[in-house]
């Protein structure tokens, strides 16, 4: 693999971070505030509904989780709307917006072993604001040549990507805990992709296939890449 790389792209939430589980948790109390009008299985479909419906208007990320929210209590609480609801709400949201970043175990032994031998970018989906505070707070942005903010990771973004850094896509390696965001759409441009999975993922990101590709890797933790890219 090192013979061939020139760039490596990070996935953030869940790769370098802890994320997923804040909107888990988060669903959780939000559940909580609506339980006498839903069982809370029917409330937290209810959401995936809405933020499915929601997703080509607000992208992805906390600010579009909380419109979701809040549309979904009012569609549940019809005729019974409480404003404090509304406000406890976005209080939520802003809990996810100010939480600590939390990097994940040997993120940055990894960048310092790599940076200066690759070029390091990140490339991320979510809301722009929020992953550049969240990325800032980290302490890990010196590492990186270039941060890309997606709306949406879908073939014709990463191609966009590789034409910004000119860079071929036999010299790209994504690493990232999506197989759906970060390993499919890349290898379908004639990328290199590796799968991390994280404990907690979004079933918006699940797929029901297994993949099969020359160019796919799936290791346990980001450590692992360090002996196919560091001789």
């Amino acid at each position: 693999m090192n013979n061939q790389i020139t760039v490596i792209a990070f996935d953030a939430d869940d790769t370098l971070w802890v994320n997923e589980p804040y909107f888990r948790e988060t669903e959780d109390k939000f559940a909580a505030l609506l339980e006498d009008f839903m069982p809370r299985h029917s409330i937290i479909a209810e959401l995936y509904k809405t933020e499915m419906a929601n997703l080509s208007l607000y992208g992805y990320g906390i600010k579009g989780f909380m419109l979701s929210m809040i549309e979904t209590a009012l569609k549940i609480t019809v005729g019974e709307n409480d404003p404090k609801v509304v406000e406890m709400i976005i209080e939520l949201g802003q809990e996810m917006l100010n939480k600590p970043i939390e990097l994940l175990d040997g993120v940055e032994e990894v960048l310092k072993a790599l940076h200066g031998k690759y070029k390091l970018v990140v490339a991320t989906k979510g809301d722009l604001l929020d992953q550049q505070r969240k990325l800032t707070k980290s302490g890990l942005d010196h590492y990186f040549h270039h941060i890309e903010i997606m709306s949406d990771k879908q073939e014709k973004d990463y191609q966009k990507l590789m034409k910004h850094l000119d860079c071929q896509p036999e010299s790209f390696l994504m690493l990232g805990n999506s197989l759906k965001s970060d390993v499919l759409p890349v290898l379908n441009i004639g990328g290199h992709a590796v799968h991390i999975p994280y404990h907690t993922t979004w079933v918006h990101e699940s797929i029901d296939h297994i993949i099969e590709h020359p160019n796919f890797y799936e290791m346990e933790s980001l450590s692992e890449i360090l002996p196919k890219l560091i001789e």
